[in-house]
């Protein structure tokens, strides 16, 4: 029973997660997108993109663990070629998560230089993992 309750919030803390990394990359692309004179606007979404990030971080820690958990205290997937390449996908969610911090660090001092639509483009990474780590649970190929 106590598994079943550790996947729960393990599935709820990934959610909670990718909402993150969702939003975050979109506040970047606001940000590339603001006028240079527009102090009180960029102010604002860097206000919403660290709050944000400080939010993400720890649930990404604890959706971690809990599957971390899952893994090598209930034996989840261990052995298998799917839970491998799932954890390659956490590892480039890992990268995706610290490039997001390193970016909104670029931000705040003001020297990222990629335009809106380079940030809609990477915008789109978190979906396609998302998609590879569910895919990976769910389906299990091999």
């Amino acid at each position: 029973m106590l598994m079943l309750w550790i996947k729960t919030l393990h599935i709820v803390l990934v959610a909670s997660w990718f909402a993150g990394l969702f939003y975050l990359p979109r506040i970047f692309v606001n940000l590339a997108m603001t006028p240079p004179g527009s102090i009180a606007e960029r102010e604002r979404l860097l206000l919403m993109a660290r709050k944000l990030f400080r939010f993400m971080t720890p649930i990404a820690v604890l959706a971690l663990a809990f599957g971390l958990t899952l893994w090598l205290v209930y034996g989840v997937g261990s052995g298998s070629g799917w839970l491998r390449v799932k954890l390659l996908v956490v590892v480039l969610l890992l990268i995706y998560h610290g490039w997001c911090g390193v970016t909104l660090g670029r931000f705040e001092r003001g020297v990222e230089r990629h335009n809106h639509v380079w940030f809609r483009w990477l915008n789109e990474a978190p979906v396609l993992l998302l998609l590879a780590a569910v895919a990976l649970a769910v389906v299990k190929p091999f």
